[in-house]
């Protein structure tokens, strides 16, 4: 088991490589230097080529990325260009907005989607299954950014019943929670219902329900507990795309998240800010899948099985522990 864990965390280290030299390379040959950003258009321009020397702004490309791995293993991730200060500070200071509007989304997403996933697979071909397949494929094909759009015309500049921007209360969370909510909550209920209709069709099914199982617990005990497997990964991806994909929906409601201060870094071309802030959502994201994997193990008893230590008997042969 500890083999199986240990495997999946060494995968992390390359792709969160990847992904540094992918984001470091985009920012590196974006037009604009870093001096001009720190000093203002009113700088000399002995100022400025100072500065970017300073910065190691003319060093080659391979040189900028190299050291920038090097002072990232260390743990130094750079100063930000607009605030001068540490990058992980801003970071930390707006993750918790991030990390609860996030959390809210995937909850509700699962409120509504498995038990209306799980509704629809029993009750298959009815008006419900019919009216929440239909609903649920609109949900997962419309962009986030204009559910937020419509939310905040309706809710606030129409009804005048929730604020549009900003965290100042719960009231807040409501619309941005919401617009996250639903085209997730859509996925996980097409993929609940096709993982149900697979599983509830199944010899293993039929037999409790000629023993006289409950219906309830033929479909919650034997059915949704051997179709979690899917759900479980659908479930864990869209937290950590929830978490990275809050880009836009905190743009558009201007909160003050990792999405926004990404955007904002984005824009200034605030390159240390930009890379620490993709790196850091890159690595929520991963850490994710490694839960999921974890969960995979635990829930599977092949992956369990594969992994196990093996035990010598008396007699020299194999025996599993």
């Amino acid at each position: 088991m500890f083999k199986y864990i240990a495997q999946r965390i060494l995968l992390l280290f390359p792709v969160l490589l990847g992904v540094s030299f992918i984001v470091f390379t985009i920012m590196n040959f974006t037009p604009g230097d870093p001096a001009t950003i720190i000093l203002g258009t009113s700088a000399t321009k002995e100022d400025i080529q100072k500065l970017n020397e300073e910065l190691g702004y003319y060093d080659p490309f391979v040189v900028k990325y190299t050291n920038y791995v090097k002072d990232a293993v260390q743990g130094n991730f750079g100063t930000s260009y607009r605030s001068r200060k540490p990058v992980f500070d801003e970071i930390f200071t707006r993750f918790p907005t991030t990390l609860k509007i996030a959390s809210g989304a995937i909850l509700l997403a699962i409120i509504i989607g498995i038990p209306i996933g799980i509704i629809s697979s029993v009750k298959q071909y009815s008006i419900f299954d019919v009216t929440g397949t239909v609903v649920a494929m609109f949900m997962a094909s419309v962009p986030q950014f204009w559910l937020a759009l419509m939310a905040i015309l309706i809710f606030a500049l129409k009804l005048k019943i929730l604020p549009s921007t900003g965290i100042e209360s719960a009231k807040n969370y409501i619309m941005p929670i919401v617009t996250l909510s639903l085209p997730t909550a859509a996925n996980i209920m097409r993929l609940t219902r096709s993982s149900m209709l697979e599983v509830i069709r199944q010899d293993y099914i039929r037999t409790a329900r000629a023993k006289g199982a409950k219906e309830f617990s033929v479909v919650m005990r034997h059915g949704f507990r051997n179709a979690m497997m899917p759900v479980i990964t659908t479930v864990g991806i869209s937290f950590g795309y929830l978490l990275g994909g809050t880009v836009l929906v905190e743009s558009v409601f201007g909160i003050p998240g990792v999405g926004t201060l990404t955007i904002n870094s984005i824009r200034t071309k605030d390159i240390p800010q930009t890379t620490a802030s993709v790196l850091f959502l890159a690595f929520i994201y991963v850490m994710m899948m490694l839960i999921v994997d974890v969960l995979y193990a635990y829930i599977d008893p092949r992956i369990k099985a594969k992994y196990e230590k093996k035990k010598v008997s008396p007699v020299g042969k194999p025996q599993k522990a």
